[in-house]
């Protein structure tokens, strides 16, 4: 029996793309659809028979619109989606109804690509046949409607490997494979080097695949849209008796696959982007912080604390780092879950943010046990190292952008330190300044509030042609090492055999060096503000150095 006719009305349902119809009619909306065209005015038209048009680029009262409206009306296209751009819904109402059209106003702010791909696949699911009733997005039900329909238990992988759902119906049989990568949300290679994800996804259709030592045989589908690839479907092998059944199944979902998993990954984006949003608000913007807290329903009654979590990487922006950063962001939203029943965690930029609760007697020592747990368990989603920090308590939500802050330094501080270390190539040990992966603020409260001092000195000019500044000049031109002669005096307090054995010379060379300091420099050792002075340019000035 041929499937029914794909009207207006179910693509325009099943895209959920905030669409208004500027002229909804019993007709309009019955008007069968076949297609998705991208317009184009200097295209030729040869058939938009059934077709929606997306019309990039054009607004009410162009020339171009105008044509696009005539030429789509004398065609019998399904439907034109557009854009408002200041125009008013009755102008738009007015132009549909002379030219007998459906018009599809979109957002303006509305993604044109994410757009055509809902409406291709919402075209291309609208006509299956199989896994009706399911809601959109919830690719556990989907996986479950899919389980069910071909007699084997199911898993839906993106492109990266992730686990996105997978079915729950008891007595289907699953191997160790299935019940590792149920578990840990992620398939054991990732696809890119699995040659198995290579064979389905250059496969037009659903395949077997051969079970591996001591599992089971798969039945697999690479789903698209739109070109796209969204990730695969994975069904445990009903058997051979069930197969051929199954793998037609399997490519009647393919569809209604791709529709799902689309409107899957915008709910996860849009919940991504909304928690990122609201977290940069919370400390970026104060005078809105109060809202984004409401929106995200933080109990600040105790307090909250940031936390800051990077990946040491040699570089960014390749797709293994992207895929690595993403898991970080998985494994703190999971921890956090777990230690404190809800999380509150974005990615912002190239770094984790999550907002701790300060709960309990020793809220700070509950902070530092969480991140110890996050950067142990970091070796499971990379192979490189996992900075962890928390920043100080915030009272108030006017206090996070402190909080942030103080993170974010500790953070560039334990990366200043791995930097070093990894630089250290004879192996010594670097003494009280070992690098550590994770640390709360006040570990470090100390080189960072001189770090500050250091910036402040620095940004407003004050040290200028002073003592520290000659010193370092004539070193470099004369071949001398006067400035580490200071710096000796000034951390032993001018002990000569501490200092002597410090540079490795004999205790009358230090007296020289210390004397010619004194009178080539016009240094006043003996007066305490000098050497507050001298001990803070030479102490910031080092610690900005690492």
């Amino acid at each position: 029996m041929q499937p029914s006719p794909v009207r207006l009305s179910d693509c325009i349902q099943l895209m959920q793309a905030d669409l208004v119809h500027a002229n909804p009619t019993p007709k309009n909306l019955g008007h069968p659809v076949s297609d998705v065209l991208m317009y184009d005015p200097l295209d030729h038209w040869s058939s938009v028979d059934g077709r929606i048009i997306l019309a990039v680029g054009c607004t009410y009262g162009s020339p171009d619109f105008d044509q696009l409206l005539h030429r789509a009306a004398n065609s019998n296209a399904a439907a034109v989606i557009v854009k408002a751009h200041g125009a008013k819904m009755e102008q738009l109402r007015s132009a549909a109804i002379g030219y007998s059209l459906s018009v599809l106003v979109a957002p303006d702010d509305a993604d044109w690509t994410r757009l055509v791909a809902l409406a291709r696949a919402s075209v291309m699911g609208a006509a299956a046949d199989s896994v009706s009733g399911v809601r959109l997005g919830d690719l556990y039900a989907f996986a479950n409607a899919a389980a069910s329909i071909t007699n084997g238990a199911a898993s839906i992988v993106d492109p990266m490997g992730r686990i996105i759902g997978y079915s729950t119906l008891p007595g289907q049989p699953i191997d160790e494979l299935r019940r590792i990568t149920t578990l840990t949300l992620e398939e054991t290679t990732p696809p890119a080097f699995d040659q198995d994800f290579k064979i389905v996804y250059a496969s037009p259709g659903a395949v077997l695949v051969p079970a591996p030592d001591d599992g089971m045989a798969r039945l697999a589908l690479a789903v698209r849209a739109g070109g796209e690839l969204l990730g695969s479907i994975w069904i445990i092998d009903p058997g051979e008796e069930n197969r051929a059944t199954a793998l037609n199944a399997l490519d009647r979902m393919a569809p209604l696959a791709g529709l799902h998993m689309l409107h899957a990954r915008s709910a996860s984006d849009f919940g991504e982007r909304r928690n990122a949003d609201l977290l940069r608000t919370l400390m970026d913007d104060t005078p809105h912080a109060a809202f984004a807290a409401a929106q995200l329903g933080l109990d600040t009654v105790n307090g909250l604390a940031v936390a800051a979590f990077s990946i040491v990487r040699p570089e960014t922006g390749s797709l293994e780092s992207v895929r690595d950063i993403h898991r970080l962001l998985h494994l703190v939203t999971t921890v956090c879950t777990v230690q404190f029943g809800t999380s509150h965690s974005a990615l912002i930029g190239s770094v984790v943010y999550a907002l701790l609760p300060c709960n309990g007697t020793a809220p700070r020592a509950a902070h530092g046990r969480i991140i110890q747990e996050i950067e142990a368990y970091s070796h499971t989603i990379s192979s490189f190292p996992v900075i962890a920090t928390v920043g100080g308590i915030a009272h108030e939500i006017e206090d996070l952008p402190r909080s942030r802050s103080e993170a974010i330094q500790t953070l560039h501080y334990l990366l200043n330190l791995q930097s070093r270390e990894g630089k250290a190539r004879d192996g010594k040990a670097l003494g009280k300044e070992k690098t550590q992966g994770v640390a709360l603020y006040e570990d470090f409260q100390i080189p960072l509030n001189l770090l500050k001092i250091g910036a402040f000195i620095e940004d407003n000019g004050l040290a200028g042609a002073d003592e520290i500044a000659r010193i370092q000049a004539h070193d470099a031109a004369q071949q001398t090492d006067y400035l580490d002669t200071l710096r000796a005096y000034l951390a032993f307090n001018g002990n000569i055999s501490a200092m002597a054995a410090e540079l490795h010379v004999h205790n009358n060379t230090v007296r020289y060096r210390v004397a010619r300091l004194a009178e080539d420099f016009n240094l006043d050792l003996a007066d305490p503000q000098k050497r507050l002075w001298l001990w803070l340019r030479v102490t910031t000035m080092d610690l900005a150095a690492k």
